[in-house]
């Protein structure tokens, strides 16, 4: 009686139509081999169950097979994706100098680029410590930040500013000239959309100065919020 009932349960429970997908549950029609007119199980009536429980367990196998195969595509998929992430992780964070005394950098009788000699970090080695200049590696949007600061001496007319520039054209200038006291700093923070290869550097006009020392006040920064490509 036992078994006549286990029977009945595993064919109520296998003869639903109801799989679940990567969208979630639905029915769906999932194909089932022709039976084969040789088959011991089909020529013999009083064989039947055990035929019914053998085609809907092949069903199972045969739903288990493509649901593998679907797991490991999404497997497959998630690691490309995450390999693409630390593949173009970029972020650099710069300072002018670390030196104990103020040193300033300036003025030029020319344009010329802030070249900022101590680093804090540079992942993805994007910013060359040699020319100042940070490369994109990758297309995307990315957050920079740059911060200029300059002292001076009483009766001297400061003149702080330097250009955020992208592949030589300005992208945000920076200036402050007050007169008023002996600091003067300016500070730009954005976010800007930038292919790769494009040369991202902050750019000192003639006459202009900047004034550092390992209290960092005169800082480059930039790193990637998120890829485009």
């Amino acid at each position: 009686m036992r078994a006549i009932v286990l029977l009945c349960l595993l064919h109520e429970a296998f003869g639903q139509d109801t799989l679940f997908s990567w969208n979630g549950p639905g029915r769906v029609n999932v194909p089932i081999a022709e039976p084969n007119p040789s088959d011991d199980c089909l020529l013999n009536q009083a064989s039947c169950g055990c035929c019914l429980m053998q085609r809907q367990i092949q069903r199972m196998e045969w739903f288990f097979n493509i649901t593998y195969d679907e797991m490991k595509k999404e497997l497959t998929k998630s690691k490309t994706a995450l390999d693409n992430m630390r593949a173009s992780r970029s972020a650099f964070s710069v300072a002018l100098n670390n030196e104990k005394s103020p040193t300033c950098y300036g003025p030029f009788p020319t344009d010329r680029l802030i070249i900022y000699k101590h680093v804090f970090i540079n992942l993805g080695d994007g910013y060359n410590v040699q020319t100042g200049i940070f490369t994109v590696p990758r297309s995307g949007v990315y957050s920079l930040t740059v911060t200029i600061y300059a002292t001076g001496l009483p009766g001297n007319k400061l003149v702080t500013c330097a250009n955020l520039q992208v592949n030589g054209q300005v992208a945000y200038p920076l200036i402050e000239q007050n007169g008023q006291d002996l600091e003067d700093s300016s500070t730009v923070v954005m976010a800007i959309k930038l292919k790769a290869g494009d040369q991202v550097a902050v750019n000192m006009p003639k006459g202009c100065f900047v004034c550092d020392n390992n209290n960092h006040y005169n800082i480059f920064t930039g790193f990637l919020l998120y890829a485009t490509d």
